[in-house]
């Protein structure tokens, strides 16, 4: 078969031409990283290869010894990174090295502030680091086949990074990747075997792989170890320095900035296992995405790489956590399917979720409100997720609430707990779209009066939590917006009996005129100074979870809401008095129209609800009000 040596020349993304320009003039402040980079990309290669070889031992080519090769070349000025990994074919080329929209370009650019410092950390979050090499490079080339395919099948692509690329075919008898960065003139201080060196073993001494460098000297030949190549998972915590646990963190992660936490441990026994686990500092663009692959987790037998991501080790909502499983209870041909029923899986599953809520339990006061703010909104899937760690779970869950009245202030369940009214029986709630909207709602209006504290939940995933956390250290939750209101011992019997009044009559009307939009109306407990407000039945579905559903396209049948009036409202005594019912029907529409704006609704009608009121301003303007 003849090589296709014809050039295709193609253009990057928009976003990628942009994003080159701010590596090379704006982002790295540290340009030794870009070693880092290659290296950290050659060594995910070769792990690559070990688990496809599992399956189809052919893919070695003879060739098992796997390493990573760094050379240079004053003479040429070049710098050289090779591997005999799993390599890449054409079209991987193209897709991983001329379009980057699959690693969050777009969101990328969107999160950045403008601040050096600040934008330099979220390289790390969208998996872009092989651009790093035209921080020194003004031309990179790279020369790659994937394991399996014919030599004829190699290919190389090239760029200067100004806008295009070219890939060609190419004829390579060896699989791999090979790199070669030509370098800038004000990077030819790189063009040195000593800083090499010393880069490889700051950044890269941990990687299990072994690094090798040309001997230098006049009669040296041959190559050398320039990397301790020991996993560093396996040795003695005692012996390993923050630095060293930092960097190793950066290379698994693909991160830039240092993790929040970590928590290292052996376990012997039974079952021999060693697990090490960080908590970045930062989310990664795609941490919203449950279904999608986020390579948390690396799963390695007696030091040996068995597959990346693998998702039977930590639940999903845990998906941020970062860290290497190694033990030494598994085959080596260990498949996903075999570790979905896997006993010894199981058991280190479960101790693991324990180490990382406690971990997270553990951070300091700082430390936890910088991992909540990035990372809570995930956690709290656990208490769906999570049936037999619910408990730890919901200690570790965060809400603002009416103590505060600032949601960047949250409290905890345990902290709500300890300031409840000596007489008060439940933990109140209320759900909502927006904090906002919930700081403001009728429902709190006997709360606030009454001094108790309620929960405002207002991430969209709050109240489907809610559903399933039922009581918290013996208290139930209870929503403010859901049955009828019953404070029990905290309600003043003096203070909430209403004037005598006969509301029966004015009740009848109302549930007249509003048919078909409410399955009821009745006098309100809940209300203090608002004309009228929407709850929903005791076991209903509420219209803020509702209208979370159907924005999610969930097919939801529409429930219809119980309308509660404030006897004591200046506006509801009007209604009473009101004979023509026209006017009445009106004024009811606006009541329930005004309640449905004030829990964040929308209006089925908006036009009909604007004729409403002005109607009623012209009659008020006219004195027949």
């Amino acid at each position: 078969m003849a090589v296709d040596v014809s050039k295709q020349t193609l253009g990057f993304q928009a976003e990628i031409r942009q994003l080159l320009d701010l590596m090379v003039h704006s982002l790295y402040s540290n340009p030794d990283i870009f070693l880092r980079e290659l290296i950290s990309n050659a060594s995910d290669a070769a792990e690559k290869l070990r688990f496809e070889a599992l399956g189809s031992e052919a893919l070695y080519e003879g060739d098992t010894d796997l390493a990573i090769t760094v050379e240079f070349s004053e003479q040429q000025g070049t710098i050289t990174v090779r591997d005999n990994g799993i390599g890449m074919s054409r079209e991987e080329v193209i897709a991983n090295l001329g379009s980057i929209a699959k690693s969050g370009t777009r969101e990328f650019f969107q999160a950045l502030t403008g601040d050096r410092q600040s934008d330099t950390q979220l390289i790390g979050q969208f998996g872009v680091g092989f651009y790093s090499a035209f921080i020194v490079a003004d031309k990179v080339t790279v020369t790659s086949r994937r394991a399996g395919l014919a030599a004829e099948e190699g290919v190389r692509w090239e760029s200067d990074g100004q806008g295009e690329y070219s890939v060609q075919g190419v004829q390579r008898k060896k699989r791999g990747t090979e790199v070669v960065l030509h370098i800038r003139d004000e990077h030819k201080d790189y063009l040195n075997g000593w800083k090499l060196r010393q880069i490889i073993h700051k950044y890269s001494d941990h990687i299990t792989l072994p690094i090798q460098m040309p001997k230098e000297g006049e009669k040296e030949t041959g190559y050398e170890r320039v990397n301790s190549a020991t996993a560093l998972w396996a040795r003695n915590k005692k012996d390993i320095t923050e630095e060293e646990y930092n960097e190793f963190y950066k290379h698994i992660a693909h991160d830039f900035e240092a993790p929040l936490a970590r928590v290292h441990t052996r376990t012997e026994g039974k079952l021999e296992y060693t697990t090490l686990f960080f908590l970045p500092s930062r989310p990664p663009f795609d941490l919203w995405d449950r279904e999608a692959r986020h390579g948390g987790i690396k799963l390695y037998v007696r030091r040996v790489f068995i597959m990346d991501d693998a998702e039977q080790l930590l639940p999903r909502y845990l998906r941020f956590v970062r860290g290497v499983v190694d033990t030494a209870d598994l085959p080596l041909n260990v498949s996903r399917e075999i570790l979905q029923k896997n006993k010894v899986i199981d058991t280190i599953r479960a101790a693991s979720v324990k180490k990382m809520l406690g971990l997270i339990e553990g951070l300091s006061a700082g430390d936890y409100e910088k991992f909540w703010k990035n990372f809570g909104r995930v956690l709290k899937e656990g208490i769906v997720d999570d049936v037999d760690n619910r408990t730890q779970i919901a200690r570790l869950l965060r809400y603002p609430s009416t103590h505060e009245d600032n949601e960047e202030k949250p409290t905890s369940l345990a902290d709500y707990v300890s300031r409840m009214q000596a007489d008060q029986e439940e933990i109140y709630y209320l759900a909502a779209d927006s904090f906002a909207t919930a700081r403001n709602s009728p429902h709190l209006e006997i709360f606030r009066k009454k001094g108790i504290e309620v929960l405002l939940l207002c991430d969209p995933i709050d109240e489907w939590v809610a559903n399933y956390l039922t009581e918290f250290e013996g208290k139930p939750l209870k929503s403010v917006a859901k049955g009828g209101l019953d404070l029990g011992k905290l309600a003043d019997k003096e203070e909430d009996r209403k004037e005598t009044r006969d509301l029966k009559d004015l009740l009848g009307r109302l549930r007249k005129a509003l048919e078909g939009q409410v399955t009821d109306v009745r006098a309100s407990t809940r209300l203090t100074s608002s004309p009228a407000c929407l709850v929903a039945d005791d076991h209903g579905m509420s219209a803020n979870l509702e209208r979370i559903l159907k924005q999610v396209g969930q097919k939801v049948e529409g429930q219809k809401p119980i309308l509660e009036i404030n006897a004591d409202h200046a506006l509801v005594r009007r209604l009473c008095e009101e004979q023509d019912e026209q006017h009445f029907g009106d004024w009811a529409h606006i009541l329930f129209d005004q309640a449905l704006l004030a829990e964040g609704g929308k209006l089925d009608d908006p036009a009909g609800f604007v004729r409403r009121m002005n109607e009623m301003f012209i009659a008020v303007a006219a004195g027949k009000g």
